[in-house]
């Protein structure tokens, strides 16, 4: 049975000060507590000047990202447009560095890559609890993100079934999407990684250097 924080009082008698500082210490070491676990748990970004981890972290951590293609379509043919994808490198804590999509040819930026299948792909800590909590605008440079130029491929075999699981399990709605309409997996193939999460400008990596990162550090 559940009982009450408070100290015993006899009926008619007011509880003393000295009475209720048990309780309130008990209080102030419960607030405590959730004040630490929450400080514990905050999304810890790695250090700016390690750039291929960031780029890796902030691709791991996103759920979508905007695409932008060269347009076919009237009224804005050969110009840019952005479209939001859902996206996911892998189930969480198994990140591939790959970001994956599940795609529809019905979908007006799948026709315009059907083209031209080269794009730009952008994601941003923003998405995350981590801009919010550490007060960072989305577009202040400390609010990391990344932009990865290169190309959208489909996958077949082995990476379609990786593509799936790393999809699915992150996205769990997609399992029901409705079978007409021909989805299939692709992959963004990266041919440059740009990197914003600090003062002084945007900064490159090749993609062996994205590759050969690791979005957390490894403990020995």
């Amino acid at each position: 049975m559940c009982r009450s924080g408070l100290p015993s009082q006899t009926p008619g008698v007011e509880p003393t000060m000295f009475a209720l500082r048990p309780a309130r210490a008990l209080l102030l070491g419960l607030l405590w507590a959730a004040l630490f676990t929450a400080a514990s748990c905050r999304l810890r970004i790695p250090p700016h000047d390690e750039v291929a981890r960031v780029a890796r972290f902030v691709a791991h951590r996103c759920d979508w990202a905007t695409v932008a293609t060269i347009s076919t379509h009237e009224p804005v043919v050969g110009q840019p447009f952005s479209n939001v994808f859902s996206v996911s490198d892998g189930p969480v804590g198994s990140s591939s560095g790959v970001p994956y999509m599940y795609l529809t040819k019905w979908e007006i930026s799948v026709q315009d890559l059907k083209v031209n299948p080269q794009a730009s792909l952008s994601m941003s800590l923003a998405q995350t609890p981590y801009c919010k909590q550490e007060g960072f605008d989305p577009q202040s440079p400390l609010c990391a993100h990344i932009i990865l130029s290169g190309s959208v491929m489909e996958v077949n075999g082995t990476e379609a079934d990786f593509a799936k699981k790393a999809l699915f399990s992150r996205h769990p709605e997609m399992i029901d999407w409705p079978l007409g309409h021909n989805w299939f997996f692709a992959k963004f193939n990266i041919t440059q990684v740009w990197v914003l999460d600090y003062f002084g400008g945007v900064k490159t990596v090749t993609p062996e250097e994205y590759f050969q990162a690791t979005p957390d550090r490894k403990h020995h």
